[in-house]
């Protein structure tokens, strides 16, 4: 009589999980200790408070160097985002990079909208948060010129600040991973197809749209993602800088903030549904945001692997500006690690010092 041969059980999580565990601590990875320890601090680089209403908050880094440009930058933020991926910890900090290379550095970044700001829509950022934060700017500084660097829909947000006023261009636009053919983030035209997603109850009934959601629709971009960077943690508790790493990106990734509500509501309808940027019939307040309105000089990176904004998607951009000074870079790396992190050190970082520095003086 012959034996049967059976395949072992998989080992359950719980007990592959705790084996590691015993490994580690038997090995003494100080990559344990980061794990185990708090949430790893960012945002450090000093910084003053210039503006803040509601939403909204303008600060201005304190510069570090004693030689610097004469139009300094203003840094547009997307709303579902916190700004600290721009300033991750000192040596891996974009902010910082910018600093000691001599430029003077302003950001807008956002706050969760409270109920109340339920309401705020793309007027009150295009024609009131973003001309008050150049206002602002220019007061501080001194000077009336000054770049406008957008990341994403923050990008979005200065390219319709831009195109609102024809007569008072920014001296240098900067946009990074800018979608404007929204037709073509196929996942998300797919999930608010107008058939079956019903925007309109979803304000109404919320307001504010949650984090939560937002987050989640991210994160069904690539689904396995998070499996697959926690599973690339455990083979890699024993380098130290990639555990911080990881934890600084994970800190970031699951900061996403609440949307104003109508803000949502006019993205979805305005902007995927219609598509109406792309097609330059987009209006807002009366005035026509049509990109060729735009007439700064642009300088525009797209990412090689971006999943969130893909290139045919950021590519038109640069084809709608009506600036004759105009360029569009392609980098290798996604919608994150082109702006930060080890790549974007050796590749963003330096391009746009040598694009934006001899237009600063």
């Amino acid at each position: 009589m012959s034996a049967t041969t059976h395949a072992a059980a998989p080992e359950p999580v719980a007990e592959r999980v705790q084996r590691e565990i015993e490994r580690a601590l038997q090995r003494n990875v100080k990559g344990l200790e980061y794990v185990a320890s708090p949430a790893p601090t960012v945002g450090t680089t000093p910084k003053d408070v210039l503006y803040k209403r509601g939403t909204l908050n303008l600060y201005h880094y304190l510069p570090i160097v004693d030689e610097i440009y004469r139009v300094p930058i203003l840094i547009v933020m997307a709303t579902s985002n916190r700004g600290y991926i721009l300033d991750l910890a000192p040596g891996q900090s974009f902010v910082e990079f910018l600093l000691r290379s001599g430029y003077d550095v302003y950001l807008v970044d956002w706050s969760p909208p409270s109920p109340d700001e339920k309401r705020l829509r793309f007027e009150d950022y295009t024609l009131d948060f973003i001309p008050e934060c150049v206002k602002r700017v220019r007061k501080d500084s001194g000077v009336k010129d000054l770049t406008i660097l957008g990341y994403c829909m923050g990008g979005v947000l200065s390219l319709l600040y831009t195109a609102l006023h024809p007569k008072a261009q920014p001296k240098n636009l900067v946009c990074f991973t800018t979608p404007v053919n929204f037709a073509s983030m196929e996942l998300f035209a797919k999930w608010s197809d107008r058939r079956y997603f019903d925007v309109d109850r979803l304000v109404d009934t919320l307001g504010n749209v949650p984090a939560e959601l937002i987050f989640t629709g991210f994160e069904m971009l690539r689904p396995a993602s998070r499996i697959a960077g926690q599973l690339q943690l455990w083979e890699n508790l024993g380098n130290e800088d990639q555990v911080k790493s990881y934890r600084m990106f994970e800190k970031w990734s699951t900061d996403t903030l609440p949307i104003a509500g109508e803000y949502f509501r006019q993205t979805v309808k305005e902007l995927i549904w219609e598509n109406s940027l792309y097609k330059g019939e987009l209006t807002i307040g009366g005035r026509s945001a049509n990109l060729r309105n735009v007439t700064a000089p642009v300088f525009h990176v797209v990412a090689e692997h971006d999943h969130i904004v893909p290139y045919a998607a950021a590519h038109p951009l640069i084809e709608q500006v009506g600036s004759t000074e105009r360029e569009e870079v392609m980098l290798k790396g996604g919608h994150i690690s082109l702006v930060a992190g080890a790549n974007a050190q050796k590749r963003l970082w330096p391009r746009l010092d040598a694009w934006l520095g001899p237009r600063s003086v």
